[in-house]
């Protein structure tokens, strides 16, 4: 899941201001500037994701109290889809509240695919090429896994890729994102300009969201597809990125004091106190790392388990986005979360994700390391070294590359334009 922040000129998706085009004007549009915390947040969540399978190898889930905490730093991964649904959707929100143009959907779509499939397809290659698990993998299974279509089409995902259906997700929210969005931003009608459905768009997702965890696995029970990690299980979580994009676009063209209105102050007034923000998550956390949100083991919750869970994490994920986007920028949280170590950690979290995995292995056998025995700090520092040092070379060789292809399917510039080069930001995730 990823996302950059350095120069809204050069990041595959970065979280500065957004550049907005209509024919040959410029208009530039910047909601609430640069976030550079919400970099540091990527890397939290990539470093979360990496700690629970590090967790569950060395067998610390069968322990009490700390083993179902470590279970449940899968939250990262809600932490990504909630960055994704505020990182993409703001554009539309931006560019609707100052009565420009949508994004075009087919520079949107590029920059995703050069954002997303560069890195994914070394990292699978080197899984499938690498891990002894995959030595008997077909060659259906290498166009399924090289295609992304694993969840869709196999029972399981191949040893070192287990991670990947959250990119498959992902990708499933990329392409749905440009008819969500045009849903929920009504249509100028006679010359004025319509009011957002965001909130009836919203209300929908997460009856979606529920009743697909509620009777999915039931109901389809007799297919081999993964179907409990399709999109429409994960919908709340994009839900919630939305939902503080449009809140941000709102008060940065002063709407006004409509409902939609004093919700968006709520939501900058709870981000404005990033200590009450972290302490209510920490607070839903240790709830969600109790039976009520199923076992930490991989055996499948029930329905009303995976729907708390589900609702539980959306609010965690929530509440450590808002003080990225709303908190003093000149305050003590922001300050320390745009050190720049912590951010570079953000601007490679996506190899981090992708390639940690197969380095957990690779490290796991190296130290000979026997599964669910312990050792789980050293397997984790390890893993952790290791995908950091991979993921800069992948960063550097290969996702800074591919942006000189970024713009292939923009609009020529014009003489006008010269003075604001368009930003990748507006569909940076």
């Amino acid at each position: 899941m990823p996302t950059e922040l350095r120069h809204a000129t050069d990041d595959p998706g970065g979280t500065g201001g957004t550049a907005v085009d209509v024919g040959t004007a410029v208009n530039v549009v910047r909601v609430r500037g640069t976030l550079p915390a919400l970099d540091s947040m990527r890397a939290v969540a990539s470093i979360a994701v990496l700690g629970t399978h590090a967790a569950f190898w060395g067998g610390a889930y069968g322990h009490r109290g700390y083993g179902n905490a470590l279970a449940r730093l899968d939250v990262g991964v809600a932490i990504f889809f909630v960055l994704s649904g505020f990182l993409l959707s703001r554009a539309w929100f931006a560019r609707h509240a100052h009565h420009t143009r949508a994004p075009r959907a087919r520079a949107y779509l590029w920059h995703r695919l050069l954002r997303i499939f560069p890195v994914y397809l070394i990292s699978a290659v080197a899984a499938l090429v690498l891990l002894p698990g995959n030595d008997d993998a077909s060659l259906t299974t290498w166009v399924h896994t090289l295609t992304l279509t694993n969840i869709y089409l196999d029972p399981e995902l191949p040893a070192g890729l287990t991670q990947m259906w959250s990119l498959a997700t992902e990708v499933a929210f990329y392409v749905t994102l440009p008819v969500l969005m045009w849903l929920v931003l009504s249509r100028r009608t006679h010359g004025g300009h319509g009011r957002s459905r965001l909130g009836v768009v919203l209300v929908a997702m997460l009856v979606v969201n529920i009743g697909w965890l509620a009777l999915a696995p039931t109901a389809l029970a007799g297919t081999s597809a993964m179907v409990s990690v399709w999109l429409p299980g994960y919908l709340t979580w994009f839900g919630v990125g939305l939902l503080v994009a449009g809140a941000a676009a709102h008060l940065e063209a002063g709407g006004d004091a409509a409902e939609s209105a004093r919700i968006s102050v709520l939501l900058r007034e709870v981000g404005r106190s990033p200590g009450a923000c972290w302490v209510a998550a920490l607070a839903l956390f240790a709830i969600a790392a109790t039976p009520l949100a199923g076992p930490s083991s991989l055996v499948a919750p029930a329905a009303a388990e995976s729907v708390v869970k589900n609702l539980l994490y959306a609010a965690i994920a929530g509440l450590l986005i808002l003080p990225g986007v709303f908190a003093d920028p000149d305050g003590r949280y922001v300050r320390v979360l745009s050190l720049p170590a912590l951010r570079h950690l953000g601007h490679i979290s996506y190899g981090i994700f992708c390639i940690h995995l197969v380095v957990l292995e690779l490290v796991f056998r190296w130290r000979d390391m026997e599964l669910f025995a312990g050792r789980t700090v050293e397997l984790f520092t390890l893993a952790l070294i290791g995908s950091v040092l991979v993921s800069e070379v992948l960063y550097r060789l290969v996702e800074r590359p591919v942006l000189r292809w970024k713009n292939l399917f923009d609009r020529p510039a014009s003489s006008t334009r010269a003075t604001t080069t368009p930003s990748p930001a507006s569909t940076g995730s």
